[in-house]
């Protein structure tokens, strides 16, 4: 470790992450290499860089890009890597930067709009791989209302795995308002209900649609699902109550992207 390295576990960038920590700022926290390098690439501003040990050739060259964008990078000594990083087996790296700004506009491009918008989606690790899910599904962008996790908690940003910064991620106080705008753009909106609702094999998923969630345990708001356009349930065997919010949400999107995916080699096929 050079000279240089920040040793003082009282030096002020140690307060400054573990306040970023808590989230809920301009501000998020990186944890990881490869969460660093996810953001790097999707072009998010890093202010800060802390690193214990020397980088690999690769991690170097995600460094030197920061640093050339105006990051700042720093040394640290082991026992500060493990004041600055929320988790227990820090992997060498942690990192400021600021979070992506988006329009609730935006979640509905390019059309057709898959949107899955959740109320009261509490826990960051179903935050995080709901969001995954709906990047590696195809959506056009995330909705977490003002009641559930923070998608750019640290937690969340680890559960995400970085797919937070591959589509739009809209934090909103006004869900209700959002849901109003997408259905008079003409985006049909559909409530998730544990059971009583239209079997997802027989919606169609392939025009415009937002999806709604509702939280663990309480489930979706009436007031949310009284103003959708249908009532969708996943269809379950045996006696189970329920699946898990990010469990739903995944079986959910990748049904809509199976339908796009049919309807897109039908146009191939008429086509030739």
């Amino acid at each position: 470790m050079p000279l240089d390295a920040i040793s003082s576990r009282h030096h002020p960038i140690v307060k400054e992450f573990r306040e970023l920590a808590r989230g809920a700022g301009a501000l998020m926290l990186l944890d990881g290499w490869h969460l660093l390098g996810e953001a790097a690439a999707a072009n998010v501003v890093v202010e800060k860089i802390a690193i214990c040990g020397p980088p690999t050739a690769k991690e170097q060259i995600i460094v030197d890009r920061l640093r050339r964008n105006g990051a700042l990078v720093v040394e640290v000594t082991g026992s500060v890597l493990n004041a600055l990083s929320p988790v227990n087996s820090p992997t060498g790296v942690v990192a400021s930067a600021r979070v992506p700004v988006m329009s609730s506009a935006s979640v509905l491009k390019p059309a057709p709009a898959l949107v899955l918008a959740a109320a009261g989606l509490q826990d960051p690790g179903n935050a995080g791989a709901i969001i995954r899910s709906a990047a590696a599904a195809g959506a056009t962008g995330v909705v977490l209302d003002e009641l559930s996790a923070d998608p750019w908690g640290w937690k969340a940003l680890r559960a995400s795995m970085g797919s937070a910064f591959q589509l739009p991620v809209v934090r909103s106080r006004a869900l209700a308002s959002l849901i109003k705008e997408w259905k008079s753009a003409g985006t049909r909106i559909v409530a998730t209900v544990p059971r009583g609702g239209v079997s997802m094999y027989d919606v169609d998923f392939t025009k415009p649609i937002a999806v709604l969630l509702g939280g663990e345990g309480a489930g979706l708001p009436e007031d949310l699902a009284s103003g959708a356009d249908l009532r969708v349930s996943i269809p379950m065997l045996g006696a189970v109550e329920s699946l898990n919010a990010a469990v739903a949400a995944a079986i959910l999107l990748y049904e809509a992207q199976r339908q796009r995916h049919l309807t897109n080699v039908r146009r191939a096929q008429v086509k030739a």
